[in-house]
C-alpha cells in the first residue's frame, strides 16, 4: 500500500535519513520504531507532505507522493494524528470530528445563507458519521461536552476519531500512547484493532515496546536514518542489531 525506495532527507549537512526503504501492507498494522532522533517523524513529515524528500521515492497505492500537496494527500485516503494533542478545545466532540470531514462535504453558498434542503441533508449526514465514529472510540455519550473537559486520554481518543473523518485508507499514528496510563492504553489497543477489523490500514510510532510487539504484525526499526531491521515481533526483540540501538553494545571488561 505505501512503499519507501530508498528514501533520503538531509537538512544541509544533517543527514536524517539514508536510504530508507521499507513497504506497508494494505489491511494490516504495521509499526516503525527506534530510539529518540532516530528519523521516525521525519518519516511521518514525508508521507504526508510537509517535507519533500531529498532523494527516493514515496508511493501510495502506486500514486507518487513526493511532490503532491498536503491537502491532496489527505484527498488521497492518508490521515495523521500527531505527538502533540491538536485537538479544539473551545469546540465539542461533535464539531471536531465534522471539522475533519470538510474535504467530503459538499456546501454552495446559498446553501448555506438560505439553510437549504440538500445543506441540511449534508449537515445530518456529517452529524451522523461523526456520532459513528465517536462511538468507535467510546466517546459518544460525550459528544455534546467541550474538548478541553476531557481527560488527557480522551482528547488522544478524540483525535483518532476526527482523523477518521477524513475517510482514510491509511491512518498515521504519532506516539498514539505517549502520556497515557496502563488502563487507557490497553482501551487504545483494542479500538485500533477494531478499526483495522472494519478495514482501514494503520502504520505507527510509538516507544512503548510492549504496546508495539502486542499490537503490530511487522515492525521496521530505524536507527540513526537507516533501517536496521524490519520483520515480526519476535524476529524484532532477538534481533541483535535492535538491542545494540536501543541498549547499548556492553563494553569489554
Amino acid at each position: 500500500m505505501l512503499e519507501f525506495s530508498q528514501v533520503s532527507k538531509s537538512f544541509g549537512g544533517l543527514h536524517v535519513l539514508q536510504d530508507v526503504s521499507f513497504n506497508v501492507p494494505e489491511g494490516g498494522i504495521y509499526g516503525l520504531i527506534g530510539p529518540n532522533g532516530a528519523g521516525k517523524t521525519t518519516v511521518f513529515n514525508l508521507i504526508t507532505g510537509l517535507l519533500r524528500p531529498t532523494g527516493g521515492g514515496i508511493r501510495f497505492n502506486g500514486q507518487d507522493l513526493t511532490q503532491v500537496a498536503p491537502h491532496r494527500i489527505t484527498q488521497l485516503g492518508i490521515a495523521r494524528t500527531f505527538q502533540n494533542i491538536r485537538v479544539f478545545k473551545e469546540m465539542t466532540l461533535l464539531e471536531n470530528v465534522v471539522v475533519g470531514m470538510h474535504e467530503h462535504l459538499r456546501y454552495s453558498l446559498p446553501g448555506i445563507l438560505f439553510n437549504l434542503a440538500g445543506f441540511r441533508d449534508s449537515e445530518k449526514r456529517a452529524r451522523d458519521r461523526a456520532l459513528e465514529l465517536l462511538s468507535w472510540v467510546r466517546l459518544d455519550h460525550k459528544a455534546g461536552m467541550l474538548a478541553d473537559s476531557l481527560s488527557y486520554g480522551e482528547q488522544r481518543k478524540l483525535e483518532l476519531a476526527r482523523a477518521l473523518a477524513t475517510e482514510p485508507k491509511l491512518l498515521l499514528l504519532d506516539e498514539p500512547v505517549a502520556g497515557m496510563n496502563s488502563s487507557e492504553k490497553t482501551e487504545l489497543m483494542t479500538e485500533i484493532v477494531n478499526i483495522k477489523n472494519r478495514g482501514y490500514s494503520v502504520f505507527m510510532i510509538e516507544h512503548d515496546m510492549r504496546f508495539v510487539m502486542g499490537l503490530c504484525e511487522r515492525i521496521a526499526v530505524l536507527n540513526f536514518g537507516r533501517i536496521i531491521a524490519e520483520g515480526v515481533p519476535d524476529e524484532i526483540k532477538n534481533n541483535p542489531q535492535v538491542i545494540e540501538a536501543y541498549l547499548g553494545q556492553e563494553e569489554p571488561a
